[in-house]
């Protein structure tokens, strides 16, 4: 699986379509695949919704889109290839069976005279009685862009003109366009606290905007990284019945394509997270807290000093699934964080530290295992502590998913694959200095019980 696909709340429950080849653990004819959950958490498979269709507009496959409410019915926007166009389908209230409009596609190709770099992954979107969408493209050597159209009945389509523009890296390297900045794949547009946030995925990131909304143009007063640790990508968002903005990511694999086809699976889903706007108009993200519901067996500890001599690992705490709320207090230390997937050897562990210095949280992955399959190196994201302030993290483990929060404004998800039965150990570290370790809550994760998975 990859791609998040058209999350949607529809009649109390949670849907999510997801990139999906039901045909092995490689990327190949990508389907639609189909889940529902009442709490975000505890999720059922349903059949696949789209399956691409012989000598159709979607023959070599049903690219990323998204989900709307059509005056009670739902439907699927989504991009067919080859080529690339966009393409619809409908269904009723159970949402088991899709319908593929008749006439599609429904916009058949990118506007004339623009030498563009892909036409992909629509986001739509109703104001009033008209409705919109934003198709990921680019501008071959210049740079990403967002194709804005409008429709009055999502069947007939008029281009307007960018939505929102930007310019490569001139620093990248390759022929790929996305990895190139050219190209930006997987647009999502929608109001935040009073602002409009875009969404972009490309050059291995996913990228926001936050800005002003007006004349039909998005004009970025803020940007950034929604995630620092380059395998989280493709997100999309959704509303749910509280009001709240809830963000899905792909995390792709670390590991080698052999690996995964030994594994027999590839890709997984992040936890949801919850967005909202900090003072600066940056991006805020925090896991929903339905997730609490799996916390199992809890240990706490506080008000430790931390040294360079002090790095042992804690008695009776261990795991490959927890969840650690830590606060810490670099006082003088250069770095101070934890270890986590250790052996009491050390041969095997995985660190997440701030770093004094350089004013990043750093996720290292150097000594993660000892697989040479697998990917190595340190993630990092920048984190300016204000005055006083402390280095607050949120870590959930599950396996080979490593999702940090940190001080409500940086994320790194990474993927680790601990190649010995005992790298469970959990221990915190300083170098340079002492630290102290104001508090720690660590909970066991429950699994999601099997028989709440399947149908």
């Amino acid at each position: 699986m990859n791609d998040p696909n058209g999350p949607i709340f529809w009649k109390g429950q949670y849907h999510m379509f997801y990139q999906h080849n039901p045909n092995g653990a490689f990327w190949g004819t990508m389907h639609w695949g189909h889940a529902v959950s009442p709490d975000l958490v505890h999720w059922k498979h349903l059949p696949i919704a789209l399956a691409p269709t012989p000598g159709g507009a979607d023959k070599d496959g049903c690219f990323s889109g998204c989900a709307v409410d059509n005056h009670g019915v739902p439907t699927l926007v989504y991009t067919g290839v080859s080529p690339e166009v966009q393409c619809l389908a409908t269904t009723d209230d159970a949402m088991i069976t899709w319908r593929k409009f008749a006439g599609n596609p429904v916009i058949g190709a990118p506007p004339s005279g623009m030498e563009t770099t892909g036409f992909r992954d629509p986001c739509v979107w109703r104001a009033q009685d008209t409705w919109y969408m934003g198709i990921g493209s680019g501008l071959k050597g210049v740079g990403g862009l967002v194709l804005l159209y409008r429709s009055k009945d999502l069947i007939h389509w008029e281009y307007m003109h960018p939505l929102c523009e930007g310019r490569k890296d001139d620093q990248a390297q390759g022929e790929d366009p996305v990895a190139m900045g050219e190209m930006w794949e997987c647009p999502d547009f929608f109001p935040l606290d009073g602002k409009h946030v875009l969404l972009i995925s490309t050059q291995g990131s996913v990228r926001y905007f936050v800005g002003t909304y007006s004349d039909h143009r998005l004009r970025p007063e803020a940007q950034g990284s929604a995630d620092f640790g380059g395998q989280y990508y493709a997100a999309r968002s959704m509303l749910d019945e509280k009001g709240r903005r809830i963000l899905w990511g792909w995390i792709k694999e670390g590991r080698s394509a052999a690996a995964q086809r030994d594994a027999g699976w590839a890709g997984v889903m992040s936890l949801p997270r919850v967005l909202t706007l900090g003072v600066d108009n940056t991006l805020a993200l925090a896991p929903a807290p339905e997730v609490e519901v799996l916390r199992g067996k809890h240990h706490r500890f506080a008000n430790l000093l931390v040294t360079p001599a002090s790095s042992s690992l804690f008695k009776g705490v261990n795991g490959d699934s927890l969840e650690i709320a830590a606060e810490l207090d670099p006082m003088d230390a250069q770095d101070v964080g934890l270890k986590v997937r250790c052996t009491s050897d050390g041969i095997e562990q995985t660190t997440i530290a701030y770093d004094c210095a350089s004013k990043l949280l750093k996720l290292s992955r150097g000594h993660s295992s000892l697989s040479t399959d697998v990917d190595r190196g340190i993630q990092d994201g920048p984190l300016d502590l204000m005055p006083s302030e402390t280095v607050k993290l949120h870590i959930f483990l599950d396996g080979s998913v490593v999702e940090v929060f940190a001080n409500g404004r940086v994320c790194i998800t990474s993927r680790i694959y601990s190649s010995r039965e005992d790298s469970l150990g959990l221990g915190l570290f300083a170098r340079g200095g002492n630290a102290k370790l104001k508090s720690m809550d660590i909970w066991e994760m429950r699994p999601i019980s099997k028989d709440r998975l399947t149908t």
